[in-house]
């Protein structure tokens, strides 16, 4: 057996690129080309998404229901039929084995073509999945290849090897390349190129875990053998991808580990805790911190006492007490004589923010400055002007803190809100504001465990689990549009008993291909036809912020009874008198949009409830939706639906630059092995040796093949 070659060796094996493959030509290099694939590594780390059982074939008798099958028969009947109830056409092949008889079906076809491919008496290898409709089982658009004239069964499946007596792979194929051709090629690079591969990772841990060496998972994923369990393989949990799993987020997991060793080998401002203005504050709040707050402030305070920056995720449901918390951790970096920066994704937000901080730091003798791109070009100049020379101690604004010519004198801590409006690359640009500030970035959108481990893996992460006493828990119910009704019956009663509402629409305007009711054109119909003796007000994104101050300061001071709102109130207003939230088309709302929009009630002591009002043609995804936030109030629970339902990149909104793709792991499915390869990295990172030790160099150099240019770590040699 010849010996495995150096990881250097096989790494420069495995971009051989396709065109060097026998058998792949222009034709089909431009096929691959279309999948992305240009190496020799790429296509073996482009995985089968399912396999079929074809070690042999069934008799028609004995197929499953509901299960992808192929079978062998003969052409017994062809020919255009009617469907029983809507009358359309469809084309029917009738095929038998003399076991028993099956019909395959073409709703959309070419008659000439069928009637040429599908002649009674001719005869093939079929496969589709089998539907029991009436009493004869039926096949929908199946695949099929046919013997030649005089040709036997055996003498067929003999030919083709590569596609009978064996589990088949199912590949990721483009237009005008089939299985069959598919396979051939991957066969050829998987037999020519997956025993070259090798994968550095320590022995101990991969004896530890069970985990394959890198070319036997490779050839096992690809062509499993024989007596492998197919149901495994199918769900995922076959020891060749549980290995390629491993294999993928521990790089991942070790990337995450040194970019956060990376800050910590920085310094730093150590800051120290004299509670100058923090047990002011303290005595000045109207309420007492819980036991989560104080919990999570204690791991801020200790991370910021600490010489290196802290990187930190503070993650907190909607109404959770973030902002009071992230208050706290600024006066630390004010008592230290630090400048603090607040970031939010938008001005509404940001100016929420400076709000709620300016009468506290107001009483404290501390100066709050508010800068937006939407300020006057005089203001802006002042606020610099004061950043500069340290006169301000604390910056809230939105993007418009990050531009270039924002100079801080001595920035100690920036905060990031809603962080998943923000990439990385714009963390790196707070952080380079200052010498090493401390960071603590926040979010009340939950973000699952797995996605958090890896989108966020190397931020440190502190979650207030508790919501503050007197909040009450927000009952759901679920109205088709035709029950709508009953939603402003239950208004009504409310504004009566001294209570307020907000009806919230998905549009301002009716644009031309919307059925949506508008925002503005709704809250007319239902200042004067639904609630004419209410008073009503409108708040959208369009309005000026003076204009949205305005109307959101009369909601709060109860000159209104109804508010009719874009989601522009997703964040922003905390009003404990309003107890009803009804939301307009719910079903066209992401998951967490209806989370955030349903906390803005439920924030005092009566008993509150969100009314989901739904088109009556609701899609599939969007009922599983509405049902999720009817069964449950608890963000991390929404969360991991929401991820179910959509999968993490469409979670995450936009791409997050930083992230090495997943190619073979899924997130979903996979968090178990996330959690264990995160440990393993973790306990690497953690070894003095591991940054210039020669045994370490070759799996130094596959986190470099692995994350390119996105580490920033010069200290990976």
């Amino acid at each position: 057996m010849a010996p495995l070659p150096t990881y250097a060796q096989s790494r420069k094996l495995l971009a051989t690129p396709l065109t060097a493959v026998r058998g792949v030509g222009p034709r089909l290099q431009e096929k691959f080309q279309q999948l992305n694939l240009h190496t020799v590594e790429q296509v073996l780390f482009t995985l089968p998404f399912r396999y079929e059982d074809r070690r042999q074939l069934r008799a028609i008798a004995s197929l499953h229901n509901e299960t992808r099958e192929t079978f062998f028969g003969e052409v017994v009947s062809a020919g255009e039929q009617l469907t029983s109830r809507t009358r359309k056409k469809l084309y029917e092949v009738v095929v038998s084995d003399g076991s028993g008889r099956i019909a395959l079906k073409w709703f959309h076809y070419r008659k000439a073509w069928l009637e040429k491919q599908y002649p009674v008496g001719r005869r093939g290898v079929f496969t589709g999945e089998v539907k029991q409709f009436g009493a004869l089982r039926e096949i929908h658009h199946p695949e099929a290849e046919f013997l030649a004239a005089g040709q036997s069964l055996a003498q067929y499946m003999a030919a083709d090897p590569l596609s009978f007596g064996r589990i088949l792979p199912v590949y990721p194929l483009t237009e005008g390349l089939t299985q069959k051709t598919a396979r051939k090629i991957w066969k050829q690079i998987v037999d020519q190129f997956a025993n070259l591969a090798v994968s550095p990772l320590p022995a101990d841990l991969t004896r530890r875990h069970q985990l394959l060496p890198l070319d036997r998972a490779l050839q096992e994923i690809h062509f499993p053998p024989n007596e492998a369990d197919l149901d495994l393989l199918n769900d995922g949990h076959s020891a060749a991808r549980k290995s390629l799993v491993f294999d993928e987020f521990f790089y991942l997991e070790l990337g995450m580990a040194l970019k956060q060793r990376g800050v910590l080998l920085e310094q730093g401002h150590a800051f120290q805790v004299s509670h100058l203005y923090t047990r002011p504050l303290a005595a000045m709040l109207p309420f007492r911190l819980t036991a989560a707050q104080r919990r999570v402030l204690g791991e801020i305070k200790q991370d910021m006492m600490a010489p290196h920056p802290m990187n930190r995720l503070l993650q907190g449901d909607v109404g959770s007490g973030k902002t009071v918390v992230a208050l706290m951790a600024a006066l630390v970096a004010i008592e230290n004589d630090t400048q603090v920066a607040v970031v939010a994704p938008t001005e509404i937000l940001a100016e929420q923010h400076y709000r709620q901080f300016q009468p506290w730091m107001d009483r404290l003798g501390l100066k709050v400055l508010f800068l937006t791109g939407s300020i006057t070009a005089a203001s802006r100049r002042k606020v610099l002007a004061a950043l500069a020379d340290g006169t301000v101690h604390m910056l809230v604004g939105t993007h418009a803190v990050l531009q270039e010519d924002v100079v801080f004198a001595r920035l100690g801590l920036g905060i990031i809100d809603e962080q998943h409006r923000f990439g990385v690359l714009q963390r790196a640009a707070l952080r380079k504001k200052g010498r090493h500030p401390d960071l603590l970035v926040m979010t009340a959108t939950p973000i699952p465990r797995t996605l958090a481990l890896t989108v966020y893996g190397d931020l440190a992460l502190s979650v207030i689990d508790e919501l503050p006493p007197g909040r009450t828990p927000v009952a759901t119910r679920i109205l088709p549009e035709k029950q709508r009704q009953q939603a402003y019956v239950r208004i009504r009663e409310e504004v009566a008993a001294g209570r307020q509402a907000y009806i919230i629409y998905p549009l301002v305007e009716e644009t031309e291909n919307s059925d949506l009711l508008a925002a503005t054109e709704g809250a007319e119909h239902l200042a004067t036809q639904v609630f004419p003796g209410h008073r009503v007000g409108l708040l959208h994104g369009r309005l000026k912020p003076d204009e949205k101050e305005q109307v959101m300061q009369a909601f709060k001071s109860r000159d209104l009874d109804i508010l009719v709102s874009t989601t522009v109130v997703e964040v922003g207003i905390d009003v404990p008198n309003a107890t009803v939230m009804m939301i307009e088309h719910a079903e066209r709302f992401g998951l967490a949009q209806l989370h955030q929009l349903r906390g803005r009630v439920g924030r005092g002591s009566a008993a509150s409830i969100c009314l989901l009002v739904h088109a009556q043609r609701c899609s599939e995804d969007g009922r599983r939706r509405l049902e999720v936030m009817a069964s449950t109030n608890d963000g991390f629970r929404i969360a991991e639906a929401d991820l179910e339902i959509r999968g993490p990149g469409e979670f995450l909104g936009t791409r997050q630059s930083g992230m090495p793709d997943l190619r073979v792991a899924d997130l979903l499915r996979d968090g178990a092995w996330l959690e264990r390869a995160r440990q393993e990295a973790f306990l690497i990172a953690d070894d003095p040796a591991f940054l210039a030790d020669q045994r370490y160099a070759d799996l130094r150099q596959a986190l470099k093949d692995r994350w390119g240019e996105r580490l920033e770590l010069a200290t990976i040699g």
